[in-house]
């Protein structure tokens, strides 16, 4: 999504994707990268323990170097979600004099090639920027990919195992912030009205809209939130022809919950003057472009985490870290101009629930509507 998102895509984008939307696996050492093609792609090595932190790490395969290989489904370059987790992991890398191996745009149907084809080249970490990517989780076990470690957006669907490690969000938790974000800056105007799009009619992608128009509804009952699932959260024409189709139906309140195409739907939006928010990422000073509200479960967070417990040699395989709003510093909302009492309001919103006096899924249950 500009992430899925999240842990949220399958990722948040990202997906989100919220989805979107990611897990760290290592193949015992039963297997040798030298085996030929065929057992290489039909061995599978012996599971590990749950818990267990591989050999050597962060140098898994012992020669003496470490690369990360990244495997996104979405553009890396979106200004957001999916560019958030290559970002993060260029950053760690620069100053650990790691290497950094990047697939993107990688279509669900070809995610087990991508991987094979990413542990032929001798990584350490194969990272799986997006849930959509699930399907090349199996290939861990692989003696293709043995001595190779996996770290996975684990978004919907994403299943643990003993050979990756995940780091997840709630996107229960982060959109329903967000709608309530949006949902006062509706009510100072008069709104009632507002307009969500994003790519695939996917669960995540139907979740993350259930929770964005809850989160609304905690402010106006009555609020009407139209969602437009245009098929591609990058294609930008699609996602300004959704987004000005919104407009001329009178949406006063923007979510692009999308991955390449969010600036230019966001553009459609900022120039009608319609108040936009961001898939994942902080952009309230971003010069290029306007929004009022940052919906902020980068998979970008998550993974610098993930890479410094890796670097010390900590990163244990078949565990979750499980990001709580409102207890870590990420998800979390911000409202970019916001009045002080508006600030205020999404704070103790937030605070109320990392405490638990707010259930998100129950809220959704009985909001979404």
């Amino acid at each position: 999504m500009t992430a899925r998102f999240s842990l949220h895509r399958a990722i948040p984008r990202l997906t989100a994707v919220s989805a979107a939307a990611l897990s760290l696996a290592l193949v015992a050492a039963c297997g040798d990268n030298s085996t030929s093609a065929t057992s290489a792609e039909n061995g599978a090595s012996a599971a590990p323990a749950a818990g267990t932190v591989p050999a050597g790490e962060p140098d898994v395969n012992g020669d003496g170097k470490i690369v990360i290989g990244i495997l996104s489904p979405g553009d890396t370059n979106d200004n957001g979600y999916y560019e958030s987790f290559v970002a993060s992991a260029k950053t760690f890398a620069a100053d650990q004099g790691w290497q950094i191996i990047t697939q993107d745009k990688i279509n669900p149907a070809d995610a087990v090639s991508a991987a094979r084809n990413v542990c032929r080249q001798g990584v350490d970490l194969v990272a799986v920027g997006a849930s959509e990517l699930k399907d090349a989780l199996p290939v861990a076990q692989e003696a293709v990919c043995a001595k190779t470690a996996w770290y996975v957006a684990a978004g919907q669907g994403v299943e643990l195992t003993p050979y990756i490690s995940t780091s997840q969000d709630d996107v229960n938790e982060s959109l329903l912030a967000a709608g309530y974000a949006a949902g006062l800056l509706m009510k100072e105007n008069g709104d009632t009205k507002a307009g969500y799009v994003t790519g695939p009619e996917a669960d995540f992608s139907v979740l993350a809209y259930k929770a964005f128009k809850a989160g609304i509804r905690e402010v106006i009952p009555d609020a009407e939130v139209l969602a437009t699932y245009t098929g591609s959260f990058d294609d930008a024409a699609k996602g300004q022809e959704a987004a000005q189709a919104q407009i001329n139906q009178g949406v006063k309140m923007f979510y692009p919950y999308l991955g390449g195409a969010t600036d230019a739907a966001a553009k459609i939006a900022s120039d009608a003057g319609v108040p936009t928010l961001t898939p994942g990422t902080d952009r309230c000073s971003d010069p290029t472009a306007k929004f009022a509200i940052s919906a902020i479960f980068s998979p970008g967070d998550y993974f610098a985490a993930a890479l410094k417990d890796f670097s010390a040699g900590t990163l244990k395989m078949g565990v979750t870290r499980h990001w709580k709003m409102g207890v870590d510093a990420v998800p979390t909302v911000k409202v970019c101009a916001g009045t002080d009492e508006q600030t205020a309001a999404v704070n103790k919103f937030i605070s109320d629930i990392g405490s638990g006096a707010i259930v998100p899924a129950d809220e959704v249950a009985k909001l979404g509507g």
